[in-house]
């Protein structure tokens, strides 16, 4: 029997999120609502082109077809669009065979208030204020940042990469750091508190629940020895020794864990990520959410005390 939404691992994707709306934003914004839905109605049978989250979301949606019975996972569309407007996107969903079939439709209205009602653990939009409402509000969430190089080939393996606090795990360490700007006192701290563990950032929920998938992996590859993962989860983090033994004491706390954890000690994260390629790295700070060759798709994370003022 399927899992009952409540169990399963869901996540809230907007269109914009999806999709590339970019031509059909530009008409919203240099000729009003009227115009934008006047286009969107004459361009109905035209499938728009995949955005950023699209590679994410299609491998997420794959789990489901390795675990038939369970079903535990589901993507749910959180829109600004009209329900007349959002024809063209679920036409599009559609084409690309997307089990995507749970949609809310704003007509205009930030949907970030119903990131509860769908028990989502992660709502992924392009718009920044819609993020930024629903982290103040408690809710996770995350800023897709634009990416011209959508890679959508290979593997159906999904790579998850997440940076460490403020986005698994609160941010009562970088207010340490913030504090004074030492990194002594900031790794004293963490070394006299390296036996408690961190209380949950905004992104914890998805990250326990990613590894629960991956414990349905090794009830698998138990029965089947030549079973292929298609989950892995990684930690990309400026820590490192000692700092780092807050972070593993964290996860042991939790049940939870991950296939690579990286401490680079300040080291660029983008000479990391270029070998690691996810489909999608979680950072609180922009600075991090850089990339050379332009093709790891980046989510920034608006919590915490690193993005006070944060523009």
């Amino acid at each position: 029997m399927p899992y009952p939404i409540e169990r399963k691992l869901v996540i809230a994707v907007s269109s914009s999120a999806l999709f590339d709306l970019s031509e059909s934003h530009s008409v919203f914004v240099n000729d009003g609502a009227k115009a934008y839905k006047e286009y969107q109605e004459s361009h109905l049978n035209e499938v728009l082109h995949k955005g950023v989250a699209f590679p994410f979301i299609k491998r997420f949606l794959n789990i489901n077809n390795h675990f038939e019975k369970q079903q535990p996972v589901e993507v749910v569309l959180l829109s600004r669009n009209s329900a007349a407007t959002g024809k063209r996107v679920f036409r599009s969903i559609q084409h690309y065979g997307l089990n995507i079939t749970r949609a809310a439709f704003m007509e205009g209205k930030s949907p970030f208030e119903y990131v509860p009602a769908f028990n989502a653990s992660l709502f992924l939009s392009a718009n920044e204020e819609d993020v930024k409402n629903a982290i103040d509000a408690g809710y996770p969430a995350g800023v897709v940042l634009p990416n011209e190089n959508i890679n959508d080939e290979g593997e159906d393996e999904l790579r998850v990469a997440f940076d460490f606090d403020a986005v698994i795990a609160d941010d009562a360490s970088e207010r340490v750091f913030k504090k004074d700007g030492k990194l002594d006192d900031f790794h004293a701290y963490e070394v006299a508190n390296s036996h408690i563990p961190h209380q949950p950032g905004p992104l914890a929920d998805l990250f326990k629940k990613l590894s629960f998938m991956q414990k349905l992996e090794d009830r698998e590859v138990e029965k089947d020895s030549g079973y292929q993962r298609i989950l892995r989860i990684s930690i990309v983090t400026a820590r490192n020794a000692p700092s780092h033994e807050r972070v593993i004491t964290t996860l042991v706390h939790w049940g939870v864990e991950a296939n690579e954890i990286f401490f680079l000690g300040g080291m660029e994260k983008d000479r990391i990520l270029s070998r690691l390629k996810p489909h999608m790295f979680f950072d609180d700070q922009k600075s991090h959410l850089k990339s050379r060759a332009g093709d790891i798709p980046m989510v920034h994370i608006p919590f915490g005390v690193a993005n006070n003022g944060d523009s």
